[in-house]
């Protein structure tokens, strides 16, 4: 499968499954990827890795067809995307909570975690979910909680979340490579499950 990345910050998330796939963990493949602006630091790993990339925000579906991506896996992406009908439920997402809560429009990255942590909520973690044309709202795929300590600081909780996330997005990117998902009415529907972590 030919996976199409979208960065808008380091790169991490796209690290890791570049990494994946070189050790055949993932299905599929790093085929392009795209950051929202020039500068986005998370560039460098496609370069070391000689992934085909650009950047901007207006012809990003065209990009990723030139390049036959078979999914859209969004990695950071920070800028509002419309999906074409061609695309639904062919765009991924992971959003640092556990969605419906703390997500919408200007909550991503540490202001989550900050918010998290003012609500005095004892769980959060991440949810990959499929994309729609609104923010954090696209049927959920896979969601995986952490404890929330009382001594965290918004860092301390981030990494914690991230360690979550290196698992359940390849999972999630797995199960839909080997036709495992299926969306009714907005639920996402599991054929069959994994029983390896990435498996």
């Amino acid at each position: 499968m030919k996976i199409g990345v979208l960065i808008s910050g380091t790169g991490r998330t796209l690290k890791n499954l570049i990494d994946l796939a070189e050790q055949k963990l993932l299905y599929g493949r790093v085929q392009c990827v795209v950051a929202h602006e020039s500068d986005v630091p998370g560039l460098k790993y496609a370069s070391e890795a000689e992934i085909p990339h650009t950047w901007g925000f207006r012809n990003v579906f065209p990009f990723l067809e030139s390049h036959s991506v078979d999914l859209v896996v969004l990695a950071g992406w920070l800028k509002f995307l419309e999906i074409p009908p061609k695309w639904t439920n062919r765009v991924m997402n992971i959003h640092p909570s556990l969605i419906p809560s703390f997500c919408g429009k200007g909550m991503y990255g540490h202001y989550v975690h900050e918010a998290v942590i003012a609500s005095g909520v004892k769980v959060s973690g991440c949810t990959v979910h499929f994309v729609d044309n609104e923010y954090d709202h696209g049927p959920i795929i896979l969601q995986r909680p952490v404890t929330v300590h009382d001594e965290d600081t918004s860092d301390v909780l981030a990494a914690r979340v991230f360690e979550e996330e290196k698992y359940a997005y390849p999972q999630a990117i797995n199960m839909y490579a080997k036709g495992q998902l299926e969306v009714i009415n907005r639920r996402v529907k599991f054929k069959y499950c994994a029983t390896q972590p990435l498996d």
